[in-house]
């Protein structure tokens, strides 16, 4: 069993950004609506600020600049020096990684296949489209058919016209293929579990999402019959994974040789405690300054995207629950791994979408909706391990 934890400072309950996320998101979602109705000209100008590769924008700056301070504080927060540790914890550490990897991002496709592109596809407008972005290196004539998509020209650029549920699809896919959160560090503590097997598991991930997100996304979207852009798959996982990974490993290093290792946990990381949820809100304000119209014009369209994140969250968490208890682990242990796997990745995973897809499209708004829900969602499992922890051997009522 793991008995040092890899990220230097223990989660101590939900600070005052965690608390009140999902109120904090509708807000930030009612203001990027008003936004883009009275001043739409300041979303696109921002998002005009873009890498450009072969004529068509990649990455949005504003964003990447939002999106690199999301994950940054998780990962300065990292000591990979004690990773190998996790090793001791064979069964909690395999049944996480297996339900991450190998059950989780195909039961997501076939669940939200099943509601968006089956059950809801009428009341989503079975003609509805959406337009995305050309995959990276990938140059076709007007007219041309790629996957689902056929190039039209819109704005002076060449964009794929797809449907739409299947744009709400690739964001789904994308939430699936992203496990655990820095905010399951806080759903752990409060279920009262193993917060070194809960923190081991963030760094593992971060790490596993390196070789086998691009991967599994790549693949995934490939089978929703959507454009499949290797490059730009594996240019977010460098800009939105390496890039705040390398950043919090050579700063971590720095800063506590520099000051020592109390200022650091004491002084530095408390600094940095509300700003990967800061930027996200900031992110959602642009998000929602080109979706608004859609809401507006739809409301239940959150409502059709969010059935099948709640099913996947309370499925996989479900299947992990049970499988902890057959396999013989404690309470502390089921709990976090539970958690791990229930909850997403959803800072890269709105970074992928917004980078292969656009900022204005339906899979960027997809995994916004999976941020509206993983607060009160995660809440409620956390309640339901608490009165079940007497299920497990040797376990009294957490």
């Amino acid at each position: 069993m793991a008995t040092k934890a890899c990220i230097t400072q223990e989660p101590q309950g939900l600070g005052f950004f965690e608390k009140y996320l999902t109120v904090w998101v509708l807000l930030c979602i009612a203001g990027g609506m008003v936004l883009g109705k009275l001043a739409p000209q300041v979303a696109r100008s921002l998002d005009g600020m873009a890498l450009v590769v072969d004529g068509a924008p990649v990455v949005s700056i504003p964003i990447a600049i939002a999106l690199f301070f999301m994950m940054y504080p998780i990962m300065v927060k990292i000591d990979f020096g004690e990773i190998v540790q996790a090793g001791r914890s064979v069964k909690p550490v395999t049944l996480t990684l297996v339900m991450n990897w190998a059950i989780k991002p195909f039961t997501m496709y076939g669940i939200s296949f099943l509601f968006l592109g089956i059950l809801f596809r009428h009341f989503i407008g079975p003609d509805a489209v959406d337009l995305v972005k050309m995959p990276l290196g990938l140059d076709l004539p007007v007219g041309s058919v790629s996957g689902s998509g056929t190039v039209v020209l819109h704005e002076g650029l060449k964009m794929l016209e797809v449907p739409l549920w299947r744009s709400y699809l690739a964001g789904c896919i994308l939430l699936g293929v992203a496990p655990c959160t820095a905010m399951v560090l806080v759903w752990g503590y409060l279920a009262r579990g193993n917060d070194g097997h809960t923190l081991v598991m963030v760094a593992i991930n971060s790490l596993t999402m390196l070789v086998l997100y691009g991967v599994l996304g790549g693949f995934l979207l490939g089978v929703g019959r959507l454009p499949v852009p290797w490059q730009a798959l594996l240019l977010s996982i460098v800009i939105y994974v390496a890039l705040p990974l390398a950043a919090g490993f050579v700063s971590r290093k720095w800063i506590i040789a520099a000051k020592g290792t109390q200022w650091f946990q004491e002084k530095f990381l408390h600094l940095l405690t509300p700003v990967t949820i800061i930027a996200l809100l900031l992110t959602l304000v642009l998000l929602f300054s080109f979706k608004g119209e859609v809401i507006l014009d739809n409301p239940l369209t959150i409502l059709w995207i969010a059935v099948p994140l709640f099913l996947q969250t309370v499925l996989i968490f479900g299947l992990t629950y049970v499988a902890a208890r057959w396999l013989g682990l404690s309470y502390r242990d089921a709990a976090p791994s539970a958690m791990i796997g229930a909850s997403n990745h959803f800072e890269v995973a709105i970074a992928t979408a917004v980078m292969l897809f656009g900022l204005s499209s339906g899979a960027a708004l997809a995994t916004v909706v999976g941020v509206l829900i993983e607060v009160p969602v995660m809440l409620m499992l956390v309640g339901i391990c608490k009165r079940t922890s007497n299920l497990f051997a040797g376990e009294e009522q957490a």
